[in-house]
């Protein structure tokens, strides 16, 4: 594809005008909105007015006359939409861990005498991590089990409460079928637990279609809420008054300003939450929805993959090093919307590609890691983003020692 073709698809893209409703430096292009969108230029009104005005003049009446008390669940149902879930079946608390850790003993509180929580090898860390602690803290009453993703849809039995994925892999972008998957899970009597941290706001997902059972997600990424934002959690309606979360915070509580001396949880999706709602990251996170909600979630997706498809294509074509090897699948359907090259000097190649104004990421042990979020990108940006990696290559720019000294986050 030539850079004027490029140009030609950006004139016919309905989602084109998107682009201006972001905040972002001149000069800059962003290819980690899979690790951190960008702020929506909305966000920054929106959090002055909930400062100055909200806190600053209601003080505490805001809980009432703002709706700070209604935000998680508010938040929520607008983030149902985008995942193919049902009013009264999302809220948004804790972080995408503290919610795993929840629904992962909520899974097994449905699923009483099954001791193992499945799930593969090189899922995200912290979705393992979370599951070992939970393992931990019942001292061996459950389990957690990984197997290499071939083997995953057989290694379900009838010890299975739970099986736990992330739908897009962090790292290769491969994607998993979420409702072949839930029906296996479901086939064997095992609940599915899906993490949407790479699906929400950049593939069209519909969890009740599916028929799946829980689901967490972080709202930082393609929902642009900010570093640090607050997760959100799916219970499905049909489990929300048996399910048991481990952390039993007031806000979970079925009357919290009864301050009752014991615990009665709520029967509904409020159950899940724990503490105090954090209302300036779900301001911040609420005007990002905002946005993401006046577009079309398979428009997005259909874009995102062209995107994708066309840095891949322009890479591989134009950067003349062996050494550069697409991870995951290659077929557009099989993937999400980043973009993994496996590289001896991947890190390097990414501090490079940053000091010519492309950002992206690195996960080790050496892959260059690339995202292609449809609301703010544009053709001809990848295309320039694709020149500058094969130039980065074929003139081993990265072969600098500013470039080779790691930094803590990477």
């Amino acid at each position: 594809m030539t850079r004027d073709e490029a140009l030609a698809l950006d004139a016919a893209d309905p989602l084109a005008r998107f682009g201006q409703a972001f905040a972002l430096p001149d000069g800059v292009i962003y290819l980690d909105g899979n690790s951190l969108g960008p702020p929506p230029l909305a966000v920054h009104d929106h959090l002055a007015d909930v400062s100055r005005r909200q806190w600053g003049e209601g003080l505490v009446r805001s809980w009432n006359t703002a709706d700070w008390i209604g935000a998680p669940t508010r938040v929520g149902d607008k983030i149902a939409r985008l995942i193919g879930a049902a009013p009264g079946e999302v809220t948004v608390a804790d972080s995408t861990t503290v919610n795993l850790f929840k629904l992962a003993a909520g899974a097994c509180s449905l699923r009483p005498g099954r001791t193992t929580i499945l799930s593969e090898a090189g899922n995200f860390p912290t979705d393992l991590y979370a599951v070992q602690g939970l393992g931990a803290l019942l001292e061996g009453r459950v389990r957690l089990r990984t197997v290499a993703p071939d083997e995953l849809i057989e290694a379900i039995d009838e010890d299975t409460a739970a099986v736990i994925l992330t739908q897009v892999h962090y790292k290769t972008s491969r994607r998993w079928d979420l409702a072949a998957v839930t029906a296996a899970a479901h086939a064997k009597g095992a609940l599915m637990l899906w993490d949407l941290c790479h699906s929400a706001g950049a593939i069209a997902v519909n969890l009740n279609e599916a028929q799946a059972d829980l689901a967490v997600g972080c709202s930082y990424k393609y929902l642009n809420g900010g570093p640090g934002a607050p997760a959100f959690l799916f219970v499905a309606k049909r489990h929300q008054a048996a399910i048991r979360s481990p952390l039993t915070g007031w806000m979970g509580h079925a009357e919290p300003f009864a301050f009752e001396d014991g615990y009665r949880p709520a029967a509904d999706i409020r159950g899940q939450i724990t503490g105090t709602p954090p209302i300036l990251g779900l301001a911040a996170l609420e005007a990002g929805l905002d946005l993401q909600l006046q577009a079309d979630p398979a428009s997005v997706e259909a874009k995102g993959l062209a995107l994708a498809e066309l840095f891949i294509a322009e890479a591989q074509a134009r950067a003349a090093d062996a050494d550069l090897v697409l991870t995951g699948p290659r077929e557009p359907a099989q993937r999400g919307l980043h973009v993994s090259f496996a590289h001896p000097q991947g890190y390097a190649v990414v501090q490079a590609m940053m000091a010519r104004g492309v950002i992206g990421d690195f996960r080790a042990p050496d892959m260059a890691r690339f995202g292609f979020s449809p609301l703010f990108l544009s053709y001809a940006q990848v295309w320039d983003a694709a020149q500058a990696l094969a130039d980065v290559l074929a003139t081993r720019a990265w072969d600098q020692p500013q470039f080779q000294r790691r930094a803590a986050v990477t």
